[in-house]
């Protein structure tokens, strides 16, 4: 079964879009897709990972180089990892590198759908309106992989 992996931090205002937006998934599409929210980060994250199919992230991010609520969807080989020798640098595509190389069931196909935000440090902040605009396009891209992948089943 396909999996949503909403990442965020519910109190933190744009950091929050990740998880409303697998929890509106979940509402739309009762026992189609299997939904994680978590605030984990890293390692943390290979839980979340174990025997999906396929993997959907969402998230948000601060590039400071397009406008909050532009939406990216990348694959794995599409994101560059962060360098560096600290277990503190440990990203997604890591933590799924490592579960491979121990031979856990973790997902082959990753998509990360990944939407600019304009603020994730305010607590109690709500989304911006652009971010929160985002929601139902972003949502209309996970029924796509959802239908694309009952379609690829039969």
């Amino acid at each position: 079964m396909m999996r949503v992996l909403g990442l965020g931090n519910e109190l933190l205002s744009d950091d929050a879009f990740g998880i409303t937006a697998a929890r509106q998934i979940e509402r739309l599409f009762p026992g189609e897709v299997d939904v994680v929210c978590t605030s984990a980060s890293g390692f943390d994250l290979i839980d979340d990972m174990l025997n999906a199919s396929r993997l959907i992230v969402i998230d948000t991010v601060l590039t400071g180089t397009a406008e909050p609520g532009t939406i990216y969807e990348l694959r794995e080989g599409e994101v560059e990892t962060v360098g560096g020798d600290s277990p503190h640098r440990v990203g997604l595509f890591e933590a799924l590198a490592v579960a491979r190389k121990l031979g856990l069931p973790v997902p082959q196909e990753v998509t990360i759908l990944a939407v600019e935000a304009a603020d994730c440090t305010t607590v109690g902040g709500a989304l911006h309106p652009a971010v929160q605009a985002a929601m139902p396009v972003v949502v209309g891209q996970v029924e796509e992989h959802l239908r694309r992948g009952s379609v690829e089943a039969r």
